[in-house]
């Protein structure tokens, strides 16, 4: 079998974000047995990686030697791109050098925002000056692959502010971008906000925002090559591209979720369960990779699109799009613009039908 992705979810945190509904807790008194646990299902499983992504969850609140004990277990193909989420305030100097000799090459920063008063309002501990100095800690240790994750339309938020946090973020050894909309989910804390729309800017400045972080990102050499991602030239994050092109991962630990011979499964989200169990629990979601969701998921792919020859019919659905500049059509595949991006889930559904 070619060799899957690894995602390991990290389950703990030291306190929820107020928009976050990722499956996590603050306890971190199991933390040993959870890595017994990841150890165990990594070896039962018998596969071969070529991409490995801790998730959460804050994975940085592991030890460097914890890090280093589940990457040992895994068989991990030569060249491989291993990458770990990091929240700027939980990592440091001796930390990063710690797991860039575990095997880690790729960190991902959840810095969100370089303003004080918006990370205030999303419930983060860090502050801007944290942030950038975890950026500068990582590459002082050696990464050179480096992430930061950017939240677009927050409370608070203005097209000033966002366009001072990209030329912070800008002015730092970064190789990629994540740049999201917020979504206020249902059950999080803003969701309890009774003034939360007030908060946040509008549907047009929202767009606005999201546009304008576009065309800045990419005059900085940031190619957009997903919806929500943008990297320098060889940067882009392979482990999430298995996503997007319907290629197999292996999710261990509690809510992950997995790709393997056609079928999607996830481990339920309970991290004593997963603990006590000897391999962990995988409930089915059925079949996965069919042409629709290939197609579906190729869209999202901003530099690769979706081939016209695996799906001719898209071609005069896609008139009226290519008229009013939300795709485009190159080297025989229709992408997203930027403005497209803004509305995919129409384009997608007009387009596969």
């Amino acid at each position: 079998m070619q060799s899957a992705g690894l995602y390991v979810h990290v389950p703990f945190c030291k306190r929820k974000c107020l928009y976050c509904d990722f499956y996590s807790a603050a306890d971190m008194s199991r933390a040993d047995d959870y890595v017994r646990a990841v150890i165990r299902n990594i070896k039962a499983a018998g596969l071969t990686y070529d991409t490995v992504y801790f998730g959460g969850g804050t994975p940085s609140l592991l030890t460097a030697e914890q890090i280093s004990d589940i990457l040992s277990a895994a068989d991990i193909s030569y060249g491989s791109e291993i990458s770990m989420e990091c929240n700027p305030e939980s990592a440091d100097n001796a930390y990063f050098c710690g797991l860039k000799a575990a095997g880690v090459n790729r960190i991902s920063f959840g810095v969100q925002s370089l303003d004080d008063g918006e990370l205030a309002a999303l419930g983060r501990l860090h502050n801007a000056d944290k942030a950038r100095e975890a950026v500068l800690s990582a590459y002082s240790a050696g990464f050179i692959n480096i992430s930061a994750d950017l939240m677009i339309a927050i409370p608070m938020q203005t097209a000033e502010s966002l366009d001072r946090t990209l030329d912070s973020l800008l002015r730092l050894p970064l190789t990629h971008v994540s740049a999201y909309l917020l979504k206020v989910e249902k059950g999080t804390p803003l969701s309890f906000d009774q003034t939360i729309a007030e908060k946040l800017p509008n549907e047009d400045e929202t767009a606005d925002m999201y546009l304008n972080a576009a065309k800045k990102l990419s005059a900085a050499g940031f190619d957009q090559y997903e919806i929500s991602n943008f990297a320098r030239n060889g940067f882009e994050c392979r482990h999430n591209l298995k996503y997007w092109r319907c290629e197999e991962y292996f999710g261990i630990g509690p809510s992950a979720h997995s790709f393997l011979d056609g079928v999607r499964f996830y481990c339920p989200p309970d991290t004593e369960k997963f603990i006590s169990t000897p391999l962990q629990e995988k409930i089915s979601l059925g079949t996965g990779g069919d042409r629709d969701e290939k197609a579906m998921l190729a869209l999202r792919l901003t530099k690769e699109g979706l081939r016209l020859a695996d799906f001719p019919k898209a071609e005069s659905r896609a008139e009226p799009l290519l008229k009013s500049g939300l795709v485009k059509k190159e080297q025989g595949a229709l992408m997203l613009t930027a403005e497209g991006c803004l509305v995919s889930n129409e384009i997608i559904c007009r387009l596969i039908g």
